[in-house]
């Protein structure tokens, strides 16, 4: 062995033993990996696959600290196959290239297939990822990707399409447990060479706190014991210290940011106060920008109450307002009073009439104004514009039938009130005006049918 290898694997093994214990505490094999029962369990698709050394192009998808890496290097451990990483982050096409012409180099003069896992594939750009794609189609290589974005949005349709998608979920509590007790008893990894104790409440303290995140809690566990003397037990105020905020999965433009806005939206839908408040707490607690949310429920007011109670646009444009002129952390109170306010009134979506009328204006041919409402302060002499408009002020109850649409749209309604809330009083008197209308359409049209029976006798009213 030349000296430079005696001092890479000196720099090897010095990089190992000072490695964070997250990293040492990696499974090595199947039996080691803990948690994903559901693609790992025994007979599963996924354990079979890696078992038999038969793994097709996959990705890995879940949540940060879920196994997805270690998945990886899992099946580099056990493969036939020649084992190529690359990270996105830092890669880029040159790297891709670099790593086809060795894997068909590899193919043609070994038979040796090649399994190229790309950690973070969603870090690729639409050049980079179609680069890599028809080099998967021909099986020069085996793909292999990890992601915490959803792949059916981050990564390219037909690199999906050529893969299997394996979504990895937040590991359970008691998942967790067996994680830390197995980096607390290996004697080769972790601290079972080392009188380590740890009080059951300071060991449940930080699995309750990772929040199904394996990383987390090696990360806080580490710090806790190695700032612990020998002999000595870690406490739970040694373990608060070392994990004092609970890890929350969110990521200003990832799934996590659209999925629990949207479970937000829908709890105050959902007409759920605490569901609505739970999921505003969480966003805030990750921190969202506040101004997000305030905006969604801007929106929400008119989108999903709009005038079963109108008093909700109100109430948000005040809590908007009040917001900007406190501020954070009392602001949260305003926060708090709209999402209630929202989240416990009445629900009407009629406001998406608006785009029924859209689609009606973009389909149908355009009627003309009806002269009554035309402007008639321009040419009312010359045209007679504006004549025979009834102003509804001077009548009883400030309401006159007459005809507001084009001829040919007579009898079409897009607004339909629901019966909840206030708009059950605006369905009342709608329902009034409208049978009024009919009523003095009906007429019209007789008088107009009548007209036409005269003019074709030849014979007129007067002198009948």
């Amino acid at each position: 062995m030349s000296d430079s290898d005696l001092f890479d694997a000196s720099a090897r093994d010095f990089r190992s033993s000072r490695a964070p214990l997250a990293d040492r505490m990696r499974p090595r094999t199947l039996d080691e990996y803990i948690g994903q029962d559901h693609i790992l369990g025994p007979g599963r698709l996924l354990r079979r696959s890696i078992e038999a050394d038969r793994v097709t192009s996959v990705i890995f998808y879940g949540p940060p600290g879920t196994g997805k890496t270690t998945l990886a290097r899992i099946i580099a451990n056990t493969t036939r196959s020649y084992f190529r990483t690359l990270n996105a982050v830092l890669a880029g096409v040159k790297d891709i290239r670099e790593a086809i012409a060795d894997a068909e180099t590899r193919l043609k003069h070994h038979q040796q297939r090649t399994i190229l896992f790309i950690d973070e594939v969603h870090r690729f750009n639409k050049a980079q990822q179609d680069a890599l794609l028809p080099h998967v189609e021909n099986g020069t290589v085996t793909f292999i990707g990890a992601t915490t974005e959803n792949p059916y949005f981050e990564v390219i349709k037909a690199l999906v399409s050529r893969s299997r998608v394996f979504e990895l979920q937040s590991l359970t509590e008691d998942d967790l447990r067996r994680v830390a007790r197995f980096a607390l008893e290996n004697e080769e990894r972790g601290y079972g060479r080392r009188s380590v104790q740890m009080d059951e409440d300071a060991l449940e303290h930080l699995v309750s706190t990772a929040n199904g995140d394996a990383r987390s809690l090696l990360n806080a566990l580490e710090l806790a014991v190695e700032t612990t003397p020998d002999g000595e037990s870690v406490s739970l105020d040694v373990a608060e210290e070392s994990i004092q905020k609970r890890a929350v999965l969110y990521d200003k433009e990832g799934d996590a940011h659209y999925d629990t806005i949207s479970a937000f939206i829908k709890s105050m839908r959902g007409s759920d106060p605490d569901a609505a408040m739970y999921w505003m707490g969480r966003m805030l607690y990750a921190g969202e920008d506040a101004r997000f949310i305030i905006r969604r429920m801007l929106i929400f007011a008119a989108e999903d109450i709009g005038l079963a109670d109108p008093r909700a646009v109100q109430v948000a444009t005040s809590c908007a307002q009040a917001f900007e002129w406190v501020g954070m952390p009392e602001g949260r109170f305003h926060l708090a009073q709209c999402c209630l306010y929202l989240a416990t009134a009445p629900k009407s979506n009629s406001t998406y009439t608006f785009f029924d009328v859209l689609k009606y204006v973009e389909n149908e041919q355009s009627g003309e104004v009806p002269n009554p409402l035309k402007d008639g302060n321009r040419d009312a002499e010359g045209l007679g514009h504006g004549k025979g408009y009834l102003y509804p002020h001077a009548y009883h109850n400030h309401y006159v039938p007459q005809q507001y649409l084009p001829d040919n749209m007579q009898g079409v309604y897009f607004y339909e009130p629901s019966d909840v809330g206030y708009e059950r009083t605006i369905k009342e008197r709608l329902d009034y005006w409208r049978s009024r209308d009919q009523e003095t359409d009906l007429k019209r049209r007789v008088e107009r049918y009548a007209d036409k029976d005269n003019e074709d006798s030849g014979s007129s009213p007067d002198n009948a």
